[in-house]
């Protein structure tokens, strides 16, 4: 008897791999996010056939954002979709969700909100895990962000293919090692026909800057950028979660504030610029304000210190520097 197609037995390897490797045990329900676009309706597709044979439930959530025109039909088809692919009596759920606008950002903005209406159905529905369907070419653009942007080894690790999303539920991203045309060549070995949101080429968004510029340079260098990009993230992963391992040591050998220069200095930069955002997000800096020009500004307190003032953080947050020992702190 002929198996399945090649791109949709791929996702399905994938789906089943991540089960194995990261997922939750055997008898949890999983929620599978859905847009309706080719990746998360491969995800669907794959993890609706897996994931019961290997002893999970399966329910489907599709969060309408309420952006665009038409975006209650186009969750209505999605959902739709997502009870042909799942087992009879899984639960599909349509979310609609407000989103606000806190200056991150019109993409960071609808990135919360759907977060946060995925896990408010997980904790309704009673599941262990929600799985996105981002793919190896969302990957490679994280990268490539984060290397315009000049950020930090954390940045350039990208997503995670597990991590936790809030008290006891799991995030996972098991189709992290398909390219995108596996995914868009599942859907169509499955005579689906996919939601191709418009704000995919759209250049407002940087993301959208990034899948074009990528598939220029890989015009211009070769085919292979995507994966090769995403492998770095992999190595980035391993260095920063070795150096984040340190920095949690430190943190706990250091004690209470204000913390010893000359322990400090004994601790490798990377080490100690992990503290100190520690430290800020702690006080109250917001994550998205935090440079890292902030923060060398503060280890200078250490290595290149002539009595300069307290320096000022965001969030109402200062680092000071007082005879032998820094502190960071919020600012009476």
């Amino acid at each position: 008897m002929p198996g399945p197609p090649p791109a949709l037995a791929a996702a399905r390897v994938a789906v089943r791999r991540w089960l194995h490797d990261a997922g939750p045990e055997p008898g949890a329900l999983l929620v599978l996010a859905c847009s309706g676009g080719p990746d998360s309706l491969a995800l669907v597709a794959s993890a609706g056939f897996v994931a019961p044979r290997e002893g999970y439930a399966v329910a489907a959530v599709v969060v309408d954002h309420g952006l665009q025109p038409g975006s209650e039909e186009t969750a209505r088809g999605a959902a739709q979709h997502c009870r042909r692919l799942l087992p009879d009596g899984s639960a599909v759920e349509v979310v609609r969700v407000s989103v606000g606008s806190t200056g991150a950002g019109p993409e960071a903005d609808a990135r919360e909100a759907r977060y946060a209406a995925l896990q408010g159905a997980a904790s309704r529905l009673g599941a262990s895990a929600v799985l996105l369907g981002h793919t190896r070419d969302d990957q490679a653009e994280q990268v490539l962000l984060g290397l315009a942007r000049g950020s930090g080894t954390r940045s350039l690790a990208g997503m995670p293919d597990r991590r936790p999303l809030g008290e006891g539920l799991l995030l996972g991203r098991p189709l992290l090692g398909l390219s995108r045309e596996q995914t868009e060549t599942a859907c169509a070995e499955l005579g689906l026909t996919p939601f191709h949101d418009p704000h995919n080429e759209d250049r407002r968004f940087a993301r959208v800057r990034a899948r074009q510029a990528l598939a220029t340079l890989e015009a211009d260098l070769g085919p292979g950028l995507a994966a090769n990009l995403a492998r770095t993230a992999d190595l980035a992963r391993d260095d920063a979660d070795a150096l984040g391992a340190l920095a949690d040591t430190a943190y706990l050998e250091l004690g209470e504030q204000p913390w010893a220069v000359g322990a400090l200095e004994a601790l490798p930069r990377a080490v100690r610029t992990r503290l100190w955002r520690r430290l800020a997000l702690e006080k109250g800096s917001p994550g998205t304000d935090l440079t890292g020009e902030h923060l060398r500004a503060v280890d200078a307190l250490v290595t290149h210190w002539r009595g300069q003032g307290p320096l000022h953080l965001p969030g109402g947050v200062r680092a000071a520097r007082t005879g032998e020992g820094v502190q960071v702190r919020r600012e009476a």
